[in-house]
């Protein structure tokens, strides 16, 4: 795959890191100990299917884990607006992480379709 060397240099695998930060910082006193952990492991998620499929080094195994990479977007995008229900995220930051999220996943599709190509 000659579109980057390492993952770490691919632009959704450093989008999705820095989305994974602002997540465990958006959760760090939340007391429900359970949903935190879930969100917190779906935005890990994202980062880590990113890099398990970029390592497999063939395009069909890497767009499988970008598939599931998308799915765990939609997860955290999903869970800000239980966040935002049961008044563990305000307004103003599930709405910033949704569209965070939202705009990873478009960059996540956009990518497939060069890899598919």
């Amino acid at each position: 795959m000659s579109f980057a060397e390492r993952f770490e240099d691919l632009e959704i695998w450093q989008r999705a890191r820095t989305l994974n930060q602002q997540v465990y910082k958006a959760l760090q006193t939340c007391k429900d100990y359970s949903f935190r952990d879930q969100m917190q492991r779906a935005a890990l998620s994202v980062m880590n299917n990113i890099s398990e499929g970029f390592e497999r080094r063939t395009k069909k195994d890497f767009a499988h884990f970008l598939d599931l990479a998308k799915g765990s977007a939609g997860e955290v995008r999903s869970m800000t607006f239980a966040a935002e229900d049961i008044e563990i995220l305000n307004v103003t930051a599930a709405q910033r992480l949704r569209v965070s999220y939202e705009m990873l996943s478009r960059q996540i599709a956009s990518f497939q379709k060069h890899l598919r190509a």
